[in-house]
């Protein structure tokens, strides 16, 4: 008898669900369902790092997606053994006592403060300034110890307690607040009991400060000292956390109606995409898996024995199963890496947007025709000219700091700069430049976990970066010296939460036999260029330089670059 199930991959622009054979990890069917709201810019405002999203287009992408998969697999429902749901972070949302988003009752409809607060949503940095502050200085244990020592303004905490201080209705009015991963989760299932409903052991270990050594979340008498309202949602959120093995309940009469589904379906603990990414590219031991998309997210796991309760620094936290249960997981990233270079497009594009739309000279539909074959080529083209620079100490120097710096040592007030420009300076040698500073971030991070003792082994690159793009990630192991391995499925982190689905349906025994048996294959591997690696090593020295003026907590000496 065939078995399937279903991972469900919400990115930032789009959801993704695909189904799986769990004999054999043949994709039989994926639909995509982009934001429609999200796509016209609803809700948020790029001026101040806000941006927002409406639950509708994350509960009409689920139906969509899932219905049409069934629909083209032609497998039989009652076949379907699981679903598993991964999403970005930190992403949270607020809900009512009835565990009701917000922004679906009346009144919130078009707040953009009672929205999910999307991972790239920085406008809580003074709130994660003064976390940060407090954690050193309140008289307690320093709560950010296991998230690198250093709080972020992408987490579940700082947002909190922004739209806390900013929305006095929003705050009043919601009762706790979900992860992304554990909401879609929640309103799946048929048991609505809010007290113990499943929580994201990832979400909540890896960005809400959730550690075993004192007790679950940071202690109301921390929170209290931030705001009242955070002492007050303690009560409301969770003690216990749960791994993606798990089941989180059966799918509700509701959704199995709506989707075409059988109540005997269970519906796993949520997870975060890159943590699904790297289960669906078989991460192993000492195995650093880049997840490359318009960010990236580095994932580790650990043993015991070798992490323990040693920190690592300056990383986005080392929490105990988030990616495989019985290792510790390690996540660190880059607040920008494909969004660097969607940036200089973007800009780039500013003449063909504004000035062609104005012209006389063409029809509307030639207008429309010449801007799709600028914007499909540009970055095409640039790659080649890039290409066939030489690398060499006369280039622009940029850093890859649009967003701010994610890892390591969160910062994002932090902004990108270049330098080294001159009257011989054109678009491809920026974009050169702009391609090198993604990786330079990409080998400080390297560098930190081989610094702080974590071994790096061998190293995976996946998500449309990884897949699309030869010249980013030749220069990638160049820089690293490091071979990289490219996972084949175009969609990681969906197979990896399939494979989750797989587990806490009971087909497979644990996570590392569904992972190899069931995950992807590789199709290619890039080595270091030797001839080069030494000239991108000078570029480095350069790259630390300007990070150092950028950034004051940078310390220069003897041409040893720390941060």
């Amino acid at each position: 008898m065939k078995n399937y199930v279903i991972g469900l991959d919400y990115g930032t622009d789009s959801v993704r669900a695909m189904l799986i054979d769990t004999e054999n990890g043949q994709e039989l069917a994926s639909n995509v369902s982009h934001y429609k709201r999200w796509k016209n810019k609803q809700y948020c405002d790029a001026s101040i790092n806000q941006f927002r999203q409406h639950p509708l287009d994350h509960i009409e992408g689920l139906e969509i997606t899932i219905q049409t998969v069934i629909k083209e697999s032609k497998v039989d429902p009652s076949l379907i053994k699981g679903i598993c749901i991964d999403t970005t972070g930190s992403s949270p949302v607020p809900v009512t006592k009835d565990g009701i988003p917000l922004a679906l009752t009346k009144g919130f409809e078009e707040n953009p403060n009672a929205m999910m607060v999307l991972w790239k949503d920085h406008t809580s940095i003074n709130e994660a300034n003064e976390i940060n502050e407090l954690a050193v200085s309140w008289g307690g244990e320093n709560v950010t110890k296991y998230v690198g020592g250093i709080y972020s303004s992408e987490w579940f905490w700082a947002k909190i307690l922004h739209i806390a201080r900013e929305d006095e209705a929003v705050r009043n009015a919601a009762h706790t607040w979900m992860e992304h991963c554990d909401l879609m989760t929640y309103l799946l299932i048929e048991d609505k009991d809010l007290k113990i409903f499943k929580r994201s052991r990832c979400a909540a270990g890896h960005k809400a400060m959730w550690h075993e050594d004192w007790n679950g979340l940071p202690p109301v008498e921390f929170l209290e000292k931030l705001h009242p309202y955070l002492a007050q949602l303690r009560g409301n959120l969770y003690d216990e956390t749960y791994t993606s093995d798990l089941v989180a309940g059966n799918l509700s009469k509701e959704w199995a109606d709506r989707l075409g589904l059988s109540t005997e379906t269970i519906v796993a603990v949520g997870t975060f995409d890159a943590h699904s990414g790297a289960v669906g590219a078989k991460i192993g031991e000492n195995t650093l898996v880049r997840v490359m998309g318009t960010s990236t997210c580095d994932i580790l796991v650990g043993s015991y024995d070798e992490v323990g309760t040693k920190t690592v620094r300056g990383i986005c936290g080392q929490v105990d199963g988030s990616v495989i249960p019985g290792f510790i997981g390690l996540e660190a990233g880059q607040s920008a890496f494909g969004d660097l270079l969607a940036w200089y497009k973007e800009l780039l594009l500013w003449p063909t947007d504004h000035l062609l739309t104005a012209s006389t000279v063409l029809n509307d539909a030639q207008k429309e025709q010449l801007r799709e074959e600028f914007s499909d080529k540009l970055i095409v083209e640039l790659t080649k000219e890039a290409e066939k620079i030489p690398v060499s100490e006369s280039l622009p120097i940029a850093l890859d700091w649009i967003n701010g710096r994610r890892t390591p040592d969160a910062n994002q007030e932090l902004k990108s700069a270049i330098s080294n420009l001159s009257l011989g300076t054109k678009a491809p040698h920026i974009f050169k430049a702009l391609v090198n500073a993604i990786c330079f971030g990409a080998k400080k991070i390297v560098d930190r976990f081989e610094e702080e003792g974590v071994k790096i082994d061998s190293v995976i690159g996946i998500g449309g970066v990884a897949r699309k793009s030869p010249f980013i990630m030749q220069t990638l192991a160049n820089v690293l010296n490091k071979p990289i391995k490219i996972a084949a499925s175009d969609q990681t982190p969906a197979l990896g939460a399939a494979i989750y689905a797989a587990v806490a349906a009971g087909i497979y025994p644990n996570v590392i036999e569904a992972s190899q048996k069931i995950g992807s294959d590789f199709d290619g591997e890039y080595f270091p260029q030797l001839d080069k690696v030494a000239a991108y090593n000078k570029l480095l020295i350069a790259y630390d330089q300007l990070s150092a003026f950028a950034d004051p907590s940078i310390k220069i000496t003897q041409n040893e670059f720390s941060l």
